[in-house]
């Protein structure tokens, strides 16, 4: 048994009350949270501080200023106050997106405190913007939610069985087989889309559910709708956190209790139809014709305007009004864990309802295995870019297209010194592309952070699993790619070796496209801007070019920048194919007079390079005539300082790069997608 305190209002009775048999009892639930205070440091951000903090002091600002209030199952909890009020920044903090150790003040459900691995399990929390794939109809999209966030141990029949019951309940019926949607391709309706975020994210039918500003955006009847849908899942025994901005009146009917917030501060804590008698205890009467809501927020407002601390002789008075009219109410409530149990027990929190034991801890922290994970990561991936065949198609035809200029400039090259010097300027071009080609990859991620933020936050998937689930998807396109560059290249320009160097030429490639995918990718999650990031991946792949050992060889390089060669992801590939071109050693690219080409001696007449040649002959001690060889294959890469490792070791290494920056990305993910603030 617990005391709580409550303003005693009479609301009237519920629009949608309905005769005959009582329903069942619902499972208790009282969210409480009591004096929560939350600062930052406002000039946090500058680096300056770092080094001159004696001239830059440290100010702070506090969000959060010993806020108080308790939320219930079956009634919407709504925060509302205008911009830069710390709506938004009280339900991260009562959905555990803020540090604890930044955090002042309890958050407990039903008398225990709520952290960690146990608010995960049984919340879920909705962000502002719609994160949804755009190519997934709604009946995919809820479909995939219910895949990663229900047991394996439930049946598919089972799960599609939720999302039908989902769907009806977000009124989704009509539009279940309509694509989401954005910019370039027609979809769902704004409300519609909103309503399918809610569903990805209460597929698991979760106890407590947190939404920042669900209404934000959408018109009249939609937010109606909107809140609607959002009432009947807390009647059905959730607690409902909500953020809302300037409720219409009809909504304002069917909210249960608000939390009027001015600058961190609580001005107002109660029923909605406590509004009319509170302002006009304070002495702002609301007309009888005006939205209560508004008028509170127009009022907060312009006491704000008034000065710094324009609302606190209003929040001062809220203190002492709740103080006169607050009663002490017992409310009945049962320890956590049995109330979970039974909550589960009534087909709440699906995650959990296939499990043995009834407690919170008893439920997973993933609810799938890894393996499951990754092929549903694969499935939603696959379907989504498959019905936007015009980026796969832009990237081929790219690709393409280069190949072409490079196959017509280099066309049919010679065995001569001049074609040795055109070989490689070939290979440096081809090889650089296949990285520059890869730079597409940067916008998949930075469009799919946000997406992948809100799935982890509440252990929809592993980590892990999302990047198995990247390198694999992205593998495929890679191959076809690779061929591509290959057959619109190799023959054209008459590189030599056949079919075994063929295969291998088409074998460096995609181990090029590989790497260099994995490089964008790793980019992709420490660079969150899309333009930034460009600018990054072409600096950073023109320094691979210049180390490659094209411009510069490798034993010409500075014992400074050495370092630098071998890091260089062009390096590989480049030498890898110069060896494939150029590693039989019997194949001839001098003959004779041949050898004086781009010398001094260019430009004599062919007797007096025969003489010069004889005369270099006798000097060695041998016969040079026009046909004798003087540059072979070994030669070249004797010249090109490309005979510190072997082509299959090349092959080895750049492969290896594209699991190592994929390793990367795992670690970036892991260590810089907490979730919370700080």
């Amino acid at each position: 048994m617990a005391a709580s305190g409550h303003i005693v209002v009479d609301v009237g009775k519920d629009e949608d009350a309905s005769a005959g048999q009582p329903p069942v009892a619902p499972v208790p639930y009282l969210l409480s949270f009591a004096d929560l205070s939350y600062t930052v440091n406002t000039n946090n951000g500058s680096w300056l501080t770092s080094w001159m903090p004696s001239r830059t002091p440290a100010t702070t600002r506090a969000l959060l200023g010993g806020v108080s209030g308790e939320a219930r199952e079956g009634e919407l909890f709504a925060v509302m106050g205008a911009s830069g009020s710390g709506k938004s920044t009280l339900v991260d903090a009562l959905a555990g997106r803020i540090a604890r150790e930044s955090l002042h003040g309890s958050v407990t459900l039903n008398g225990e405190t709520l952290h960690g691995r146990r608010l995960r399990t049984i919340s879920a929390y909705v962000m502002q913007d719609d994160l949804l794939y755009p190519m997934l109809t709604v009946r995919e999209t809820l479909m995939f939610a219910a895949e990663f966030r229900l047991p394996r141990a439930l049946s598919p029949a089972r799960k599609r069985e939720r999302v039908d019951t989902l769907i009806g309940q977000l009124g989704l019926t009509n539009a279940a087989d309509t694509v989401i949607g954005d910019e370039g391709h027609r979809g769902v309706s704004g409300g519609e889309r909103r309503r399918v975020s809610i569903g990805t994210d209460i597929i698991h039918d979760p106890i407590l559910l947190f939404l920042d500003e669900p209404t934000s955006g959408l018109d009249s009847a939609s937010a109606f709708m909107v809140v609607q849908v959002l009432r009947d899942i807390a009647r059905s025994g959730s607690v409902v956190v909500m953020t809302i901005h300037q409720p219409s009146a009809r909504i304002l009917g069917i909210l249960g209790r608000l939390l009027l917030l001015s600058r961190g501060r609580t001005v107002y804590a109660g029923t909605p139809a406590g509004l009319m008698p509170f302002f006009s205890d304070f002495g702002r009467p609301i007309p009888h014709n005006e939205n209560p809501a508004e008028f509170a927020l127009d009022t907060i407002k312009e006491l704000e305007g008034q000065a710094p601390n324009g609302t606190v002789p209003l929040a001062d008075f809220n203190a002492r009004w709740q103080a006169e009219h607050r009663v002490m109410e017992d409310v009945t409530t049962m320890p956590l864990e049995l109330a979970i149990a039974e909550s589960v027990h009534r087909g709440k929190l699906v995650a959990g309802s296939e499990t043995s034991g009834t407690s919170s801890s008893s439920v997973p922290t993933f609810a799938n295995p890894m393996r499951v994970e990754v092929w549903v990561l694969i499935k939603r991936s696959f379907t989504n870019t498959r019905r936007m065949p015009e980026l796969f198609g832009m990237r081929l035809g790219t690709i393409m297209l280069t190949g072409f200029i490079l196959a017509t400039i280099f066309l049919r090259l010679d065995d001569t010194p001049k074609g040795v010097q055109e070989r490689l300027g070939f290979f440096a071009m081809g090889m650089s592309t296949m990285f520059y080609v890869c730079a597409d990859a940067l916008p998949v991620f930075v469009q799919e952070r946000h997406i992948y933020l809100r799935e982890t936050a509440h252990n929809a998937y592993r980590r892990i699993s999302y990047v198995i689930s990247n390198a694999v998807v992205s593998f495929p396109p890679l191959v076809i790619l690779s061929l591509a560059f290959a057959v619109t290249t190799f023959f054209a320009v008459g590189l030599a070796g056949g079919a075994s160097s063929f295969f291998f030429f088409v074998l460096i490639i995609l181990a090029s496209l590989w790497a260099g995918s994995g490089f964008v990718t790793f980019l992709s999650a420490v660079v969150p801007h899309v333009m930034l990031g460009y600018t990054v991946v072409v600096a950073i792949l023109a320094y691979f070019l210049l180390f490659s050992g094209f411009f510069i060889n490798r034993d010409r390089i500075p014992a400074y920048w050495i370092w630098f060669h071998y890091m260089s992801l062009v390096k590989y590939p480049y030498q890898a194919v110069l060896q494939n071109e150029f590693g039989d050693a019997t194949r001839c690219f001098a003959r004779g007079i041949e050898m004086f080409d781009a010398t001094p001696i260019a430009g004599m007449t062919e007797a007096v390079k025969l003489r010069v040649l004889g005369a270099i002959g006798n000097t060695l001690g041998t016969s040079m005539t026009a046909t004798t060889c003087v540059v072979t294959g070994a030669d070249v890469l004797a010249q090109q300082a490309v005979t510190d490792l072997g082509k299959w070791m090349c092959l080895l290494v750049t492969a290896a790069f594209g699991f190592f920056f994929r390793a990367l990305f795992y670690v970036v993910l892991l260590l810089g997608s907490k979730n919370k603030r700080r």
